[in-house]
């Protein structure tokens, strides 16, 4: 069996999937499949692809603009990249993300070579990212998102949200049920930070900055507690002119000496951001999965996010908070969290390590999907991560 990944890109500016896929890559490579990525290179004044350790994943890297344009009458780079790998051995197709061209040309050359295709659309069914730029996204479903999604072998869900949310779309394909994975943090130098030995505490954002990670709304929580001796970090690339909206709202509200904004930070040094960190908090509107919370957990915080996210897991294993959307019940979690007793928090943040390590570790998760992928070529049984359409 071979597996083809297909996504967009895998620059770090590209969100998610620019980690979970190639860490998913990785999963499944030590579990001796063959994997191939296929993806674009970065645009320019992005940081360079996540690409992974080449000597056990191949990853083809296409122009930029092969993501975006597909001609009338010949096929797009993106097509041919994926025809001319598909045809060799039995392969699978696995397509990461949804509405642009570069999704369609996959579902084509799936459909052209009746191979099997799981999609994976990461959150952007989301009833919030469906409507964000709606009008685009209403014209693309109608000319062809929704037929590419229906004629997919299997969609992936990472939580029983985004499954809910496909069905309410009318899709009846079988859905994998499967979350993203995480790597607990395990590179020399990294130790859980002793909360207490320091004076000042820091609430940490550490995400893409964009309108629907709910940023105004923390900044407006931040002001309503203004926590004595805290300090608020959003780290992150931004999108679209969102960070200096962002600060003219916190000079609004006079928060300069209490919140600090810095760019985006790489893979190596995000680890040292949640090691001096004392509390995690991610807003969102909607999340598909939020592999930022597990990290967060992976390194020992206690988190604070929104049930536009899936993460009751926060309440049940006892290490976070899970809000309602919008700055008041933002508020009165920040002002739970923060006045707690340094040791409370710290074993808050050992349970969600713990969590993490049990439920959410790369290997099982890789497992679950190759499952799946065996049953997609007939190779094996349904496996109970796939739901059915009753």
């Amino acid at each position: 069996m071979k597996i083809l990944l297909t996504l967009a890109g895998i620059a770090p500016e590209d969100g998610g999937p620019s980690r979970s896929v190639p860490a998913l890559a990785l999963a499944l490579a030590g579990l001796g499949a063959q994997v191939e990525i296929i993806t674009c290179e970065a645009a320019t004044g992005q940081a360079a692809p996540l690409v992974p350790d080449v000597s056990r994943v191949k990853t083809h890297l296409l122009p930029r603009h092969a993501r975006d344009r597909i001609g009338p009458v010949s096929r797009n780079e993106f097509s041919r990249a994926t025809e001319r790998l598909a045809r060799v051995g039995e392969t699978v197709l696995h397509d990461n993300g949804l509405w642009l061209p570069s999704n369609h040309a996959v579902a084509a050359a799936s459909r052209r070579l009746s191979c099997p295709r799981l999609v994976s659309p990461r959150g952007m069914l989301t009833a919030w990212s469906f409507q964000f730029r709606g009008w685009k996204k209403r014209l693309a479903w109608w000319l062809y998102q929704q037929r590419d999604l229906q004629s997919a072998q299997v969609l992936h869900a990472t939580s029983a949200q985004e499954a809910a949310e496909f069905r309410q779309l009318g899709l009846k394909a079988p859905i994998a049920l499967i979350p993203n994975g995480v790597a607990l943090p395990s590179f020399p130098g990294f130790s859980i930070r002793n909360p207490s030995s320091l004076n000042s505490k820091t609430a940490l954002f550490l995400s893409r900055i964009h309108p629907k990670k709910g940023l105004f709304d923390l900044l407006q929580a931040w002001a309503q507690v203004r926590p004595a001796g805290w300090r608020l970090q959003v780290v992150g690339p931004s999108e679209n002119g969102h960070r200096q909206e962002l600060e003219r709202a916190a000079q609004s509200l006079g928060l300069d000496q209490t919140v600090a904004f810095g760019e985006a930070v790489s893979d190596q040094d995000k680890w040292a951001l949640y090691r001096g960190a004392d509390l995690f908090v991610l807003p969102s509107h909607s999340e598909n999965f939020g592999i930022v919370v597990a990290e967060a957990l992976a390194a020992g915080l206690p988190v604070i996010t929104t049930r536009g996210t899936p993460w009751e897991d926060l309440v049940s294993h006892q290490c976070g908070w899970w809000t309602e959307i919008g700055s008041k019940p933002l508020a009165e979690a920040l002002r739970d969290a923060t006045q707690r007793p340094d040791g409370e928090r710290r074993a808050m943040g050992e349970r969600g390590r713990q969590l993490v390590a049990a439920k959410y570790g790369w290997p099982g998760i890789a497992a679950q999907v190759l499952a799946v992928y065996a049953w997609m070529l007939g190779h094996g049984p349904k496996p109970e991560t796939v739901l059915e359409k009753s």
